[in-house]
């Protein structure tokens, strides 16, 4: 095994996962949102070309969304942008933000979920 660098993969890139858990009655809004989501931090300059993982619970439909952002620092400088705040407002009105540990897949020796391309 290697670490990804170069041309692989952006040498500053900051991989995350991010896990969205959609309100009762919110899925189609979560769904809706997450079509775009990475089309405009793309747009945006803020997330990098590489191919994402999009993953849904068979549970309770939560995302995990595994990404590059171009640098942590692009990361820092999100929180003050006010396109991206007000896209997280969005998310933040159709779905709860949890952790890897809240999803019932957590407790699974081999976790499994749905792979999703949108």
């Amino acid at each position: 095994m290697r670490v990804l660098t170069g041309s692989d993969h952006p040498m500053h890139a900051h991989t995350v996962i991010a896990v969205y858990r959609p309100r009762p009655g919110q899925q189609a809004g979560l769904d809706a949102l997450m079509k775009k989501h990475l089309e405009n931090l793309r747009s945006w300059g803020m997330a990098t070309d590489a191919p994402a993982v999009l993953l849904k619970s068979k549970h309770d439909g939560s995302y995990l969304e595994i990404f590059d952002w171009v640098s942590k620092e692009v990361v820092d400088a999100a929180h003050h942008d006010p396109r991206v705040l007000a896209m997280w407002d969005a998310f933040g009105k159709v779905c709860d933000y949890v952790t890897l540990k809240d999803l019932h897949e957590g407790a699974e020796m081999f976790a499994s979920f749905e792979r999703i391309e949108l």
